[in-house]
């Protein structure tokens, strides 16, 4: 079950893992290095979406002294949740909505029981899981709207890889044949 916790931070529902940059951070366009990930939320899950609306308005109003002190219409913001059949032409992201996340700490990762997951391999883009992310105000360079950090994430369940496959050592190069190894 989603949840809403101190007003901007929510506790997702299931959602799928892409661009998933949580191990190591990275420089994107020569920025600070960050720890990343793009949620996408399935358009049916309407209870994260309202929280994440929600939260979202909570940051409106948390960053009042962002925007001059007057609240901005909605409108007139940058705000993190979009349309991935608008704006994205990837299967993946068909029928759901997704949020860009980021954080320049390291985000917690846990399995279902709530125990480090220590091996990389095991969050992947593609991937399901719950994730905590937080809502802020930004005001740089007259660029104005709402971000999204990055909290913890919690593996929820394996998924078919994006961004290419990953393919195993033993899948490239089959089993070893002894007579053809000797010939």
């Amino acid at each position: 079950m989603a949840k809403i916790m101190n007003g901007n931070r929510v506790v997702t529902n299931e959602v799928r893992l892409s661009y998933a940059n949580v191990w190591k951070p990275k420089s994107i366009n020569g920025s600070d290095e960050k720890y990343s990930v793009s949620l996408i939320i399935p358009k049916s899950d309407t209870e994260t979406i309202s929280l994440i609306n929600k939260a979202i308005d909570q940051a409106i109003t948390d960053g009042i002294s962002k925007f001059g002190g007057k609240k901005p219409n909605k409108g007139a913001l940058k705000l993190p949740l979009r349309d991935g059949d608008v704006e994205k032409d990837d299967e993946a992201y068909a029928d759901s909505y997704f949020i860009n996340c980021n954080s320049k700490t390291a985000p917690q990762i846990v399995g279902l029981d709530r125990m480090p997951i220590t091996d990389e391999t095991e969050v992947y883009s593609g991937c399901y899981a719950k994730v905590s992310v937080n809502f802020y105000a930004f005001n740089t360079n007259g660029n104005k709207g709402i971000a999204c950090g990055l909290g913890n994430i919690q593996k929820v369940r394996d998924g078919e890889s994006l961004g290419g496959g990953r393919v195993t050592a033993a899948d490239d190069f089959g089993a070893a044949d002894d007579d053809e190894f000797l010939n």
